[in-house]
């Protein structure tokens, strides 16, 4: 019977982790637009005419940007030898994070466990055990998340990073003890950090609490080859040449763009509560557990980003959920008695179910709306129709007047808007440049004042909703062009 059942559970782990892959690479197909889509675009255009000196992705500025990654140089420079298409290139991006994502997971839960059965329910915990309600952003690789996030470079950052994480534990444990593999440790780790700054912390804290937890306590020699990693790490860091990565340490503004992190935890988070009981049962076997201090690392981080007002710490958050869903994944196979791992199976059977439900709308991203159950349906969030209908008239490099959610999306075809649709913090006149938008289209503005934006810009677009201000329909300076979805105009600026 003890057989039988954990040979079931492996059955039914490994079919429905195949089939949420087949659904995650049916999405990489669609791709979906949502979110940060559009900034990543941009950015892989400005690589693909200026690969050596690229600019601000989003603004005609000479800036840097920490979205030029080592991930965006590569794909830059694959999106100039080959001419594929800017999301042809995302979507290879989508393909190669999958698969980091997915090969990492199998790596390192199999440092934990020889079970078979592990590493496809580890997948399965780690893509549905999030909350009732359903929760999207970066980093954080949720089932409808992650279809909306997956080519982004946040889901490549996390890929390498549980692929770290795997080799860090066996380079502890004296697998492959050599200056070499800690030194290409410490490689793995400032690109992690260079890609995905947030998820390079993350990273970070799993590292730390993996050295931390290693069994048994690393010698003097291994801690002084780590040492010498982390040294490489920093080094690299310091000479990555499209944006100064400790420059970021002095950034601002970010706390009120992540305070929502901190807001309604047990409706985005509470399934993964199954996870924190793991974690109880595996300190009560060693009090250094890994998963267990990479929790508490977490848990710490995030709780101290709260009370003193840094909500953007609240970014660590996967720092305090993947150990949980690694353990509630492990537990099944690891507790001692069989009626305990029945209950506990069963347990998790059911808040995956309820993951799986709440998250059920991304079927929407492959399956017609009108083919899905209604229930499901309601679910579903359409994703964003983008811009490719300017491009028949506005040329890569014009500059485009535009509110915030088109700015989000037009500079992925080439074009720069005036402000940047996202906050960039390396522009030193951001703030100018979203005052000018504001002013172009408030409805006290003269046209003087208008004229003068659209001159001190260099605007050659303007593109608005019915209702949205700015000069008249009617104004001899614009010449109306094209009409896009909504309502959408594009003007012309030809006085």
């Amino acid at each position: 019977m003890r057989v039988a059942t954990k040979g079931s559970i492996g059955r039914a782990a490994r079919a429905a982790a195949v089939l949420v892959l087949v659904l995650l690479l049916l999405v990489i197909v669609r791709l979906p637009w949502a979110g940060d889509l559009g900034i990543h675009a941009a950015t892989i255009e400005r690589l693909r005419h200026h690969l050596a000196d690229p600019g601000n992705p989003l603004v005609d500025a000479d800036t840097p940007s920490p979205y030029y990654s080592p991930w965006m140089v590569l794909l830059g420079c694959l999106a100039k030898v080959t001419g594929l298409g800017t999301f042809v290139v995302l979507r290879v991006a989508a393909v190669a994070g999958l698969s980091l994502l997915v090969t990492g997971v199998v790596h390192l839960v199999r440092t934990f466990s020889t079970r078979r059965a592990a590493p496809p329910l580890a997948l399965l915990c780690l893509v549905l055990l999030w909350g009732p309600a359903l929760f999207n952003w970066s980093g954080f690789p949720g089932l409808n998340s992650l279809a909306l996030t997956i080519s982004y470079p946040s889901t490549f950052a996390l890929g390498l990073s549980f692929h770290f994480w795997a080799l860090l534990r066996k380079a502890l444990r004296g697998a492959v003890d050599a200056w070499p593999v800690f030194l290409g440790l410490g490689l793995l780790w400032a690109a992690i950090l260079l890609c995905h700054q947030f998820t390079g912390v993350v990273a970070s804290v799993g590292g730390l609490a993996m050295v931390l937890g290693a069994r048994p306590w690393p010698s003097r020699g291994v801690l002084m080859r780590l040492a010498g990693g982390v040294a490489l790490g920093v080094v690299l860091l310091g000479l990555w040449p499209y944006y100064s990565f400790f420059d970021l340490f002095g950034v601002g503004g970010l706390e009120q763009i992540h305070r929502s992190l901190y807001r309604d935890l047990l409706p985005h988070f509470g399934l993964a509560l199954v996870g924190v009981g793991a974690l109880l049962l595996r300190w009560s076997r060693f009090r250094r557990d890994p998963l267990v201090l990479f929790f508490l690392l977490g848990a710490a981080m995030f709780a101290a980003g709260g009370l003193t007002g840094h909500y953007s710490w609240g970014r660590v958050l996967p720092a305090v959920l993947i150990p949980a869903q690694l353990a509630a994944a492990l537990e099944v196979f690891e507790l001692g008695r069989v009626g305990g791992r029945r209950v506990f199976a069963g347990l998790l059977g059911v808040a995956l179910l309820v993951g799986a439900w709440t998250q059920a709308g991304t079927l929407g991203y492959v399956v017609p709306r009108d083919a899905l159950p209604a229930r499901v349906a309601a679910k579903y969030r359409p994703p964003w129709p983008g811009y490719n209908w300017l491009t028949r008239e506005v040329e890569y490099g014009d500059v485009v007047m535009a509110k915030t959610f088109p700015s989000r999306q037009i500079p992925a075809y080439g074009p720069y808007t005036v402000a940047p649709g996202y906050p960039d913090f390396f522009l030193p006149d951001q703030e100018r440049r979203v005052t000018a938008v504001r002013d172009y289209f408030a409805p006290g503005t003269s046209r003087g004042e208008r004229l003068d934006i659209l001159r001190r810009y260099g605007v050659r677009w303007v593109v608005e909703y019915p209702g949205d201000g700015g000069l008249r329909a009617d104004d001899s300076a614009l010449r109306r062009v094209a009409t896009g979805p909504r309502g959408q105009v594009l003007y012309e600026v030809v006085g």
